[in-house]
């Protein structure tokens, strides 16, 4: 499993581009914008993107999927409940492209050799998703987090369709993952569950409910 990171857009959102070295078969996650520099990441590597995933629907997660898809014919995978939700106002507004496939609590995509379990992880947004990414036989594990658990902190709840109830059953279903895992989040750096379930104070809030 090979994860590029690309920091993109004003808003400093983390794409991932997640590949299947045996194969060249990509996921790309988030892509929020700078279509352009993933694009040519993509060709200069020789890889074939199977999927584009989102977390979530809001714009600096979403800008640039038009574009993947238009140059790569990648289906787009994201959660129903999200389609349309917007930051502040229309502009803002996400809406699905034909033939996206809704994702829910369970599904599995394939990559290559690589697997993404869906986890549906509300509170940012009504329909945020984790994706849980292994490889059969490799002990390395990842979560794709989007805007639900960051390092030392966790998504904002004060959007239109945020909960902070939400919120804090997704850290606690997060944190009750068996073993430890990376994390990959949708800005800042990435972390472990290990790491957070130690020091993440919002983690320690929803371990309490």
């Amino acid at each position: 499993m090979l994860i590029k990171c690309f920091t993109v857009g004003s808003y400093e959102t983390n794409c991932y581009i997640v590949t299947d070295e045996n194969t060249l078969e990509c996921a790309v996650i988030d892509p929020g914008a700078d279509s352009a520099a993933l694009l040519d990441y993509l060709e200069d590597n020789r890889l074939q993107c199977r999927f584009i995933l989102l977390t979530h629907g809001h714009f600096d997660h979403t800008g640039a999927v038009e574009a993947l898809r238009e140059e790569t014919g990648a289906p787009l995978g994201m959660h129903r409940a999200d389609d349309g939700v917007t930051i502040g106002g229309d502009y803002y507004r996400f809406r699905a492209p034909e033939g996206t496939r809704f994702l829910s609590e369970g599904d599995v995509i394939a990559v290559g050799r690589l697997s993404f379990t869906v986890m549906e992880t509300p509170g940012h947004t009504p329909g945020g998703l984790t994706f849980l990414c292994q490889e059969p036989g490799s002990p390395e594990r990842a979560l794709f987090t989007g805007d639900t658990l960051f390092r030392d902190s966790c998504g904002r709840t004060d959007f239109p369709g945020s909960s902070t109830d939400d919120m804090l059953r997704s850290l606690r279903r997060l944190a009750d993952l068996p073993g430890d895992y990376e994390v990959y989040p949708g800005h800042m750096d990435s972390t472990t569950m290990d790491r957070e379930r130690r020091v993440n104070y919002f983690i320690a809030a929803a371990m309490r409910r």
